[in-house]
């Protein structure tokens, strides 16, 4: 089997994980905590960098930072893996639903202006939708696939309407726009080490901020809020989501590796497309958004049949993926508001399949790959 997108450990992570071991530092302090977090905020550009134990977990606490409330308005992308909509509903707040822009597949920021304009009302309260009165309490753009949404739109609305910006950059560690990591341009970005990411600590997250006071709150909130370092002594509802030293280990070791990993990414798609670009059943690659140096995380793209396409390459022991369900066809989201130009979400789900990409990727695997796609057209 071809993996879509399995873990590259070809560095120093046996050292640094024996090292915890040894010194029996494995729990949720120690120096490859703070090794990780100064590591990730000088490569992104940003003044502090918090880790968690998950990139949920960094949404979450991102929401809260920012203080979205219960029954407040959320304005989200309707293609993204579930856990940016599932944190809305944690703090009990309602996504709103945007439909993505047909070249890019991100949240199309157009929509979302036009949103603004048409369907709220600024308030002294804040900026409310205007139909049901709810506050809108933060726009949160998920880069999807490694490339990455319009900030500059993104923060242009955020200020000119009050509200803050969360960017959920867990696919797009090592993409930048207009020279800017992912991640650091709204009010906090939020990272994901999950196995298939870019990096892995196995699981983990990151919280990057530019606000070195907000970062001190996130640490506090993650580690249960504790205020006394002796006594067990609370301030506030806080929430285990400390990431443990050996999975920070594991972090080090792989952020050395990242500029490698981001480069053999992208001589990855290049060669995907070469190979792909003449064949009939295909439809469409991803394009990148204007500004952006994409970390080509995952290679997807729209193939004529799909269906029937994954099937064949399944059969031939090569590992694709569809893209996630829209959020807008799962139960517990058909209710939320879907703000969309003729479902270009929905048609973007029947097409796309993502393709074997790991950094470890040999040539001759993707030429094997593209061997096959060509194999099932001309059948």
């Amino acid at each position: 089997m071809i993996p879509l997108s399995a873990p590259n450990l070809a560095g120093n992570e046996w050292q640094y994980v024996k090292d915890c071991l040894d010194t029996n530092w494995v729990s949720s302090v120690g120096s490859y905590v703070d090794r990780f977090e100064q590591m990730s905020a000088a490569y992104n550009g940003v003044n502090a960098a918090i880790a968690t134990s998950n990139g949920t977990a960094a949404l979450h606490i991102s929401l809260m930072l920012a203080g979205v409330k219960r029954d407040d308005l959320v304005l989200t992308t309707n293609i993204t893996f579930i856990s940016p909509v599932n944190v809305i509903t944690y703090v009990g707040a309602e996504p709103v639903l945007f439909d993505v822009d047909p070249a890019t597949w991100q949240m199309d920021m157009e929509l979302v202006a036009a949103f603004f304009e048409n369907e709220t009302t600024v308030t002294p309260a804040g900026c409310v939708h205007t139909a049901t009165g709810k506050l809108i309490g933060a726009i949160m753009p998920v880069h999807i696939l490694g490339n990455m949404c319009d900030m500059n739109r993104a923060s242009e609305l955020g200020k000119k309407y009050n509200i803050p910006v969360i960017e959920d950059a867990t696919e797009a560690l090592g993409s930048t726009y207009y020279g800017k990591h992912a991640g650091s341009m709204g009010f906090c970005g939020c990272l994901s080490y999950n196995g298939n990411k870019i990096i892995t600590t196995g699981g983990g997250g990151m919280i990057l901020f530019n606000d070195t006071e907000l970062a001190k709150k996130a640490k506090h909130l993650t580690t249960q809020a504790k205020s006394d370092p002796y006594e067990y002594t609370h301030d506030e509802i806080g929430y285990n989501y400390r990431l443990v030293n050996i999975l920070a280990a594991l972090g080090v070791a792989q952020m050395e590796q990242l500029p490698g990993f981001v480069t053999r990414k992208k001589e990855v798609a290049a060669r995907y497309a070469a190979r792909l670009k003449n064949i009939a059943g295909v439809k469409a690659f991803q394009q990148p958004t204007p500004g952006t140096d994409a970390n080509c995380w995952l290679f997807t793209v729209a193939f004529e049949n799909q269906e029937a396409l994954a099937k064949h390459l399944l059969a031939e022991k090569i590992q694709v993926r569809p893209l996630w369900v829209p959020m807008n066809k799962l139960p517990m989201f058909r209710h939320c508001l879907y703000i969309n130009d003729n479902d270009r979400s929905g048609k973007l789900y029947g097409d796309c399949l993502s393709l074997p990409c790991s950094t470890n990727i040999t040539n001759a695997e993707i030429d094997r790959v593209g061997d096959q796609i060509e194999a099932f057209y001309k059948k």
